[in-house]
């Protein structure tokens, strides 16, 4: 046999080697938890036959603790690219069959060349987490690793789109990056996120609580707000990323593809002229608003189960991307909180980022009141979301439904924070606030003095609706630019897009804003 033939059989080798990562044994016992392997989960992510491998040959370089007896090729993380219909997508996946995932320095780099990378081609980068944190055997080397990593996660931030799926242990510093990035998704029951885990908790703080408990999807997924999606299974979350990408541009300089409508731009909702209902304490669903309106009713909903009083996520508008951003009557009655500021002035400066319009549907009471809210600082959060529509520069579109009220009306997408076009339905109420409210501050005194306080309260209540709770007092001074039949809302939304296309808009030169964190 020539030498040739012998190197080309050893390279086979070799790759069939670190395509077992940390062998057979351990990968039956990564299926045997219910989840992928690393080169699984790329395969079923990228397009078939799309990916190419970087760097399979790499190894740790640590002689402490007898290291340099246990080596892999490809040290614990899968990284390369390929596409996601047919478009160029970065991607790096932790193997857990080796070192359990955990990072080290040669790990890093390999995640950090994918960046690079990704930066220069400008292109999207998904990583994919399943890792035991630092690899301890390295110490300071590893904390390196992960530090290299965030500051290349800060610069990519606003520049190209980044998507963390964790899809198993993801504790510690390693937390770190997957909160810097653009999306998280998680699984149900096999994934968690935690600084500290449950023995330092208990140590330190007295409190019994399991991984679950502390870091699981749900918990992410409905309080804290880390995770953005939390899905049954890593083949939902694969697909989910697939299904994401499709609304995002390759980077901040392009826009988002333009899909194919089937649906007709001028299609009338009647049930929209009917949605509202008589009684203006009466919730009605967002959702059915939603799904009236944009194309086909696909509606791609992110944080769906955190501060489920606001709604943002994205659909398309005759087969253009947007950001959709909109109170939910059904929970809170609207009201703005903590959560939902934050959780949507994350939304729009993401949207602003990556060149995708924003369409604002409004039925606001106002901010939710107490002492809960004002501790936990709903001036500066309610600022964030004031700040994120202020600052942006891509089209806004508002159409304001039922109630806006008070300092809420300002910060959703009002016409004096750079709103492009104003709309509202004839049942919307814009004022500073309630009429019942309204009346007590103005006519309190009177009221109390009369022989039928409640006949001369409905009164005034009546005068007040009549003369600001409506649209046409705000159409009056421009604030709003028509007041529309609520089943042409789509027509009448996709034509204000298609003016807005060529917008040019560009704030003042600084280094960097000062927002309310």
């Amino acid at each position: 046999m020539s030498y040739q033939i012998e190197t080309v059989k050893k390279l086979i080798q070799l790759r069939e080697k670190a395509r077992l990562g940390g062998g057979e044994k351990r990968i039956a016992s990564q299926h045997q938890k219910g989840k992928y392997t690393a080169r699984e989960r790329i395969g079923m992510l990228l397009d078939g036959g799309s990916f190419e491998e970087f760097d399979m040959f790499v190894t740790h370089r640590c002689t402490n603790f007898g290291m340099e007896k246990e080596t892999y090729l490809g040290d614990g993380v899968v990284t390369g690219y390929g596409t996601i219909e047919g478009r160029l997508v970065y991607v790096f996946a932790q193997d857990f069959t080796v070192f359990g995932g955990s990072l080290s320095e040669s790990f890093a780099m390999k995640i950090c060349k994918i960046m690079d990378q990704a930066m220069k081609m400008g292109a999207p980068v998904v990583g994919i987490n399943d890792s035991g944190g630092a690899r301890i055997q390295e110490g300071v080397n590893a904390l390196a690793g992960y530090a290299e990593i965030f500051q290349r996660n800060i610069l990519a931030s606003g520049v190209i789109p980044q998507i963390s799926a964790i899809f198993g242990p993801c504790a510690g510093g390693a937390v770190y990056s997957p909160a810097l990035t653009d999306f998280n998704i998680m699984t149900k029951g096999t994934s968690y996120m935690f600084l500290t885990g449950p023995k330092v908790v208990k140590t330190v703080t007295g409190e019994d609580v399991t991984q679950e408990q502390l870091g699981g999807a749900s918990v992410h997924a409905t309080k804290s707000g880390v995770a953005h999606f939390a899905v049954d299974s890593e083949e939902d979350g694969l697909k989910l990323i697939r299904k994401l990408l499709s609304f995002l541009p390759q980077n901040n300089l392009e826009e988002a593809p333009l899909m194919s409508c089937n649906d007709p731009i001028d299609r009338l909702e009647d049930s929209l002229n009917e949605i509202i209902p008589d009684s203006p304490n009466k919730p009605y669903d967002m959702y059915e608003v939603i799904g009236a309106v944009v194309d086909n009713g696909d509606f791609l909903e992110v944080h769906r189960d955190f501060a489920a009083n606001i709604i943002v996520g994205f659909a398309r508008f005759n087969g253009v991307s947007v950001g959709i951003v909109a109170n939910q009557p059904r929970i809170l009655a609207g009201c703005l909180d903590n959560n939902a500021s934050r959780k949507a002035a994350r939304f729009v400066r993401f949207c602003d980022a990556f060149n995708i319009p924003i369409v604002t549907l409004v039925d606001v009471p106002g901010f939710l009141p107490g002492t809960q809210q004002e501790y936990g600082g709903i001036i500066l959060h309610g600022a964030k979301l004031l700040y994120a529509y202020g600052e942006a520069t891509v089209p806004k579109v508002t159409v304001t439904l039922r109630k806006s009220y008070g300092g809420a009306y300002c910060v959703m997408s009002s016409k004096h924070l750079r709103g492009d076009i104003n709309y509202a339905w004839p049942t919307a109420e814009i004022a500073v606030m309630g009429p019942s409210g309204a009346i007590e501050v103005l006519y309190g005194k009177e009221i109390a003095t009369v022989t039928d306080p409640t006949q001369l309260a409905a009164e005034k209540e009546a005068e007040y609706r009549e003369a600001f709770a409506n649209p046409y007092n705000a159409a009056k001074f421009g604030y709003i630019d028509d007041i529309i039949e609520p089943r042409n809302t789509r027509f009448r939304i996709i034509r204000a897009l298609q003016q807005l296309a060529s917008k040019k808009l560009v704030n003042p030169p600084k280094k960097h804003d000062n927002l309310p964190l």
